[in-house]
């Protein structure tokens, strides 16, 4: 796809369907379990290369970091052998607020985001091979 949310998704859908053609090929002893091993453990290495990057060139991310540990929590929340429901929803109202907030910032900061200029609007793709753009 040509747009930006096509740059994102289309290469998570591909991530999304090689990891599960992986993992159901091995389990099924269509390939074996130690090639799968390289194919995952070279994407987790790539993700987690990525995640170094952004953490290491970005400003803090502390609404998503609370976000995963809600995820994370939730998650788990049911197999746990204590209730955790209080914190959990204490957890819950935090995220709230921290995402409201990071919303906010977005919306209402000078550089919260930018509009991209209809001369680049319409063009699909790179610059055509030779042309100065």
């Amino acid at each position: 796809m040509g747009s930006v949310l096509g740059t994102i998704l289309d290469p998570a859908a591909d991530k999304m369907l090689m990891t599960t053609l992986v993992v159901t090929l091995a389990v099924k002893d269509l390939i074996p379990v130690p090639l799968a091993a390289i194919i995952l453990g070279r994407d987790v290495l790539l993700s987690l290369t990525a995640f170094y990057i952004r953490y290491t060139t970005l400003p803090a991310p502390v609404n998503t970091a609370l976000q995963l540990l809600l995820m994370g929590t939730a998650t788990v929340s049911p197999i746990l052998p204590l209730d955790i429901g209080l914190p959990l929803q204490a957890l819950q109202v935090i995220v709230a607020g921290t995402t409201i907030w990071s919303g906010a910032s977005y919306v209402f900061a000078k550089d919260g985001f930018r509009v991209i200029s209809s001369a680049t609007k319409g063009r699909q793709g790179p610059p055509p091979p030779g042309s100065s753009s």
